[in-house]
């Protein structure tokens, strides 16, 4: 059966980037955004390590941004699988659900763009065609060209239907529209959240990539803040108000091919900024505080000098397997095997799977999961 393409919208030639846009319009909006953005930042600088705290954060982030692909695992499950695999260790494959392989793939494509930037590599073609080969790296998108730009014409529309909603720019156009989103990128005339609005809606226009370009775009958001210094880390997160908005969201990035309507979707990415960057702070507040409860009641329960060491581990990764706690926590190996079991008989940690064989115990750290589930 042919593709329906009666009621697609075309890719926009020719209208990127936008000649003008209302700043009168979007200014309050922008205001509005910049300053919930910069109260989140402000909080996040002055943890200790925002890496220990926004751990969980970026769970979250991998299983909404996932979901909305229609990739449906839960957080305990990508936390489980990487407590039990190496990364990229295929043998994950035989373990667990393709959907929980894609969602840990996703967490650690935004790790590896982390570090590679963090190393001095900017966010260009090249990285983005790095995070998406290994977003795609094992799995089923192995077979959808890792890393490579389409050759065929992609179409979007709902999974499963023949009805196409948008048709992307066309595979001999792809190398200018690319160029032409990291020209804007990189332009400082552009206040950095308008650039960012801009761009993550071409990139999901061109849609460059076979498979993975919505996952790919979300993250495209955190790595430009934090490129231009909106953010002191790549930890805002914004795929929940994109999914609790999902509809708005789909239609506002169809109304700038349809209408030339960039205003109208600078303005919802605008609020969508704002308003996570609110929820972003109370969540990541929340965690602070637990932590902060926490650290005395370690230190009198586990009564050593590895106590704070030992908590920090927990917050990173709040399901791990009990050999890998014991061989990587920085604690000695007899003194983290009693931590272990002080913390069980405390109700504090869980156990997920019993020892068997050579198989370790697997525990979780139940206080926190409850606090970031999804």
């Amino acid at each position: 059966m042919p593709l329906d393409l009666s009621q697609a919208v075309l890719y926009h030639t020719g209208q990127f980037p936008p000649r003008v846009l209302d700043y009168g319009h979007l200014m309050p909006a922008l205001l509005g955004a910049t300053a919930a953005l910069a109260r989140y930042d402000q909080m996040l600088r002055g943890l200790h390590n925002s890496e220990l705290f926004l751990a969980p954060l970026r769970g979250q982030e991998a299983v909404v941004s996932s979901r909305m692909e229609g990739t449906i695992s839960t957080l305990d499950e990508i936390l489980q699988l990487e407590a039990e695999f190496d990364e990229d260790d295929e043998r994950a494959a035989d373990e667990f659900r393709s959907d929980a392989i894609e969602t840990a793939l996703y967490r650690r494509a935004l790790n590896t763009a982390q570090l590679r930037m963090e190393q001095g590599q900017p966010l260009s073609e090249s990285l983005i065609k790095s995070i998406h080969r290994q977003l795609l790296s094992f799995g089923r998108g192995a077979n959808k060209s890792p890393g490579a730009y389409k050759h065929e014409q992609n179409y979007i529309g709902e999974r499963g239907s023949r009805r196409v909603s948008f048709v992307p720019i066309a595979p001999e156009h792809l190398p200018g529209g690319m160029e032409a989103l990291f020209r804007l990128a990189n332009d400082e005339a552009l206040p950095m959240l308008l650039r960012t609005a801009l761009a993550h809606a071409e990139f999901e226009a061109l849609h460059p990539f076979e498979d993975g370009n919505g996952r790919v775009g979300r993250m495209l958001i955190t790595l430009m803040l934090w490129q231009g210094g909106v953010i002191g880390a790549p930890h805002f997160y914004i795929s929940r108000y994109f999914e609790d908005h999902k509809d708005e969201y789909l239609d506002r990035l169809r109304m700038v091919s349809a209408d030339n309507d960039w205003n109208g979707w600078c303005a919802f990415f605008l609020q969508a900024v704002e308003q996570q960057a609110i929820a972003n702070l109370e969540a990541a507040q929340s965690i602070s505080d637990f932590y902060a409860e926490m650290k005395p009641r370690f230190a009198e329960l586990l009564a050593s000098k590895y106590a704070v060491a030992a908590l920090d581990y927990l917050f990173t990764h709040p399901v791990f397997s009990n050999s890998r706690f014991t061989r990587s926590a920085g604690i000695p190996p007899q003194t983290a095997a009693r931590f272990s079991r002080l913390l069980l008989q405390e109700g504090l940690l869980q156990v997920v799977r019993e020892p068997a064989g050579r198989r370790s115990a697997m525990y979780r750290f139940e206080p926190l999961m409850q606090r970031v589930r999804v």
